[in-house]
C-alpha cells in the first residue's frame, strides 16, 4: 500500500507517469520532498566557521528524550491512566518537547553535569507531519541560541537516529535497505533531521555532523553499503560527510561503534558507554529487567572502568545510557528518587574523563592474580563465571556427574553447536596488555580438537579478532581427566564474544570441563595509577 501511495504522489507532484508496481528508485525522482528544515548546504555557515570537536579530544554526550508532553501527559502516563514511570523528574509541570523553557532547564542541568553534547531521540521519519520528534527540535534549537545569548556555550547538538521507525510508522512501511526507496528512505530521515539544526549548534567531530544509530533490528534487510549511501547523499546536501556512529549489529563501514544496553555492565568498544542502572518495571512488558543503581556504585564503577583505560588508547568519546529516559530507570537527570545525586557524580567523573586522567583499577579482583571457576553442583565462581542461553543462545550447558566428580558439560550436535563460555571480572583484565595463561580440566571422552576462542587485539581477523582461535589440546578417549594449559599474550576480554569473553568446545564431540583458571604472567601489575 505505501508504495502504491508513493508513486501516485509522485505521479502527482513530479508529473512521472508509473507503469509497473516497482517501487522508485532515487536517481528517478527530479525532486525530494522539501526538509522540514532550512540549514542546508547553501545556508549554513562555512565549514571553517563552524564549532567543531576533534577527533582527539576527549568529550562526552548522552541521550536525550524529549517526547515527553505534560499538558495531555504524552509519556508520562499509559493509555489506562498508570503512572508510566520508573524515575520521576523533580518538575514535570512545564515539561514538554513543545516549552523552550523545559528544554531550557535540561540544557541547563546538562551543562552542570559537565555533558558536551546530547543526541535527541530522533523518532521522525520522511513526510511525518507534526510528529513530536520535528515539533519538538525547534524549541530545542531556540533554547540552545538562548544560552548563546547569555554567553553560554550550549551542548551540541547530534542526531540519534531511533531505528525502530525503521519497521514502525504511520505509513507501515517495512525499510529494505538492499532496495532503492530503503536507500531513500534511511538517508531522508537523516537529512530531515540535520535540516532543523543551525550548523553553529550541531554536534561535530572534525566539522563532521554526528549520526549515532540504534539497533538494526527494525530494518528488513541490511545493506553494507547504506553507510556510503549517506555519506554521498549527505555531501550534496550539506557540503560535508557525517561523522557515522553505529551499533555494533550494523553491517557497513562506520567512523565508530558502540554497544547499546549497558544494563550489565559498562560496554566500550569504539565508544565508551556508561550508565547507572535500568528498570523497567513500570513499562507494559512481558517480562522486565532491573539492574540496581547500588547507591550510585555501579555508576561509579562503570566510570572507573572506562577511566582505568591508557588514555592513550582508550575511546575518545564516552556516551552516558541515557539523560531522562525515565520509563527504563537509566536517567541521570534531576529526579525525585535521587535528587542531583548523578548531576554531580556525572560531573565528577566526566571533568576527569576530559582531561585525560587514569585511575587506578577498583572492584573485588583489581589485585587478584588468578581468577577461578569451580563446577560443583552450585558453582564456585572467584572471578570468572559462565555464560549461559539464553543470553549466549549457543552456551547450553548443563551439569554431569562423572565418578562422582560434579562437571559441566556443553554436547555438540551438527545442528545444535554448543560451547562453554566465560566472562572474566572486568576488576581483573578488560583490554589490559598483560600477558595471560589459560588452564582446565577436562574429561578426555571421544576424538577430536578441544578449541579455545578468544576475544583478542588480532584485529586484522575476522569479526576484529573477537574470536580468535586456537588448539588447546587434543581428546584420545582415555576416559580420564587431563589438563590443558595455553597461554594468551593478547587478550582483550572486552565482551565482544558474543557478550563474554572467551569460549572452549569440542567441535563435533562435545566437551565437559570441571575446572578453569586464569592467571597473570610474571606477577605483572596491569593496573598503574597515573597522575591524577
Amino acid at each position: 500500500m505505501h508504495k502504491v501511495l508513493h508513486q501516485l504522489a509522485l505521479a502527482l507532484f513530479c508529473f512521472l507517469i508509473t507503469t509497473t508496481a516497482t517501487a522508485f528508485s532515487p536517481k528517478d525522482v527530479p525532486v525530494r520532498p522539501a526538509p522540514p528544515g532550512h540549514y542546508l548546504k547553501q545556508e549554513s555557515l562555512p565549514v571553517h566557521t563552524q564549532e567543531t570537536f576533534n577527533h582527539d579530544q576527549p568529550i562526552v554526550g548522552t541521550y536525550y528524550f524529549y517526547w515527553y508532553n505534560a499538558n495531555y501527559k504524552g509519556q508520562i502516563l499509559d493509555a489506562d491512566g498508570t503512572d508510566a514511570l520508573t524515575d520521576h523528574p523533580i518538575d514535570s509541570i512545564d515539561m514538554s518537547y513543545r516549552s523552550s523553557a523545559w528544554h531550557l532547564q535540561q540544557l541547563r542541568d546538562i551543562l552542570a553535569a559537565g555533558i558536551d553534547f546530547i543526541l535527541p531521540v530522533y523518532w521522525g521519519y520522511p513526510d511525518s507531519g507534526s510528529h513530536w520528534s520535528l515539533e519538538g527540535l525547534p524549541p530545542l534549537v531556540e533554547a540552545a541560541q538562548r544560552l548563546e545569548k547569555e554567553g553560554i556555550r550550549p551542548p551540541r547538538i547530534g542526531m540519534f537516529y531511533d531505528t525502530t521507525t525503521l519497521r514502525n510508522n504511520s505509513k507501515k512501511y517495512h525499510v529494505d535497505l538492499t532496495k532503492p526507496e530503503g536507500k531513500e528512505w534511511f538517508y531522508l530521515t537523516v537529512r530531515d533531521f540535520y535540516s532543523m539544526i543551525p550548523p553553529n549548534l550541531r554536534a561535530s567531530v572534525d566539522s563532521k555532523p554526528v549520526v549515532w544509530l540504534y539497533i538494526a533490528e527494525f530494518v528488513k534487510h541490511q545493506d553494507p553499503t547504506i553507510f556510503d549511501y549517506l555519506r554521498a547523499q549527505f555531501l550534496k546536501d550539506f557540503g560535508i560527510e557525517p561523522l557515522i556512529v553505529k551499533e555494533v549489529s550494523w553491517q557497513g563501514r562506520a567512523d565508530l561503534d558502540y554497544k547499546w544496553g549497558i544494563a550489565s555492565g559498562p560496554q566500550i568498544r569504539g565508544v565508551a558507554a556508561v550508565g547507572p542502572g535500568y528498570d523497567d518495571s513500570a513499562v507494559p512488558r512481558a517480562t522486565h529487567k532491573i539492574r540496581k543503581r547500588e547507591s550510585g556504585n555501579f555508576y561509579r564503577n562503570a566510570w572507573n572502568l572506562a577511566l582505568s583505560l591508557d588514555p592513550a588508547t582508550r575511546p575518545k568519546i564516552a556516551i552516558v545510557e541515557t539523560w531522562n529516559e525515565f520509563h527504563e530507570g537509566t536517567d541521570i537527570a534531576p529526579s525525585k528518587e535521587y535528587g542531583r545525586m548523578y548531576v554531580e557524580l556525572t560531573r565528577k567523573y566526566a571533568d576527569l574523563w576530559r582531561t585525560g586522567v587514569q585511575t587506578k583499577r577498583e572492584g573485588p579482583y583489581a589485585t587478584a592474580q588468578e581468577v577461578s571457576i569451580i563446577f560443583g553442583q552450585t558453582p564456585t565462581d572467584a572471578g570468572l563465571t559462565l555464560g549461559t542461553a539464553p543470553a549466549v543462545p549457543d552456551g547450553k550447558t548443563f551439569n554431569v556427574i562423572t565418578s562422582g566428580i560434579s562437571a559441566r558439560r556443553a554436547d555438540w550436535k551438527k545442528r545444535d553447536p554448543n560451547y562453554l563460555y566465560f566472562d572474566v571480572d572486568n576488576s581483573f583484565f578488560f583490554r589490559d596488555k598483560v600477558p595471560l595463561e589459560l588452564e582446565f580440566e577436562y574429561l578426555d571422552s571421544g576424538n577430536g580438537k578441544i578449541i579455545v576462542e578468544y576475544d583478542s587485539t588480532a584485529t586484522s581477523l575476522s569479526h576484529n579478532g573477537a574470536f580468535k582461535s586456537i588448539i588447546s589440546a587434543y581428546l584420545t578417549n582415555t576416559k580420564t581427566w587431563k589438563t590443558a594449559r595455553i597461554q594468551i599474550p593478547d587478550a582483550y576480554f572486552s565482551g565482544r564474544a558474543n557478550g563474554q569473553d572467551f569460549r572452549i568446545s569440542a567441535p563435533n564431540v562435545g566437551l565437559t570441563i570441571r575446572k578453569v583458571e586464569l592467571r597473570k604472567l610474571h606477577g605483572s601489575d596491569s593496573h598503574p595509577l597515573r597522575m591524577p
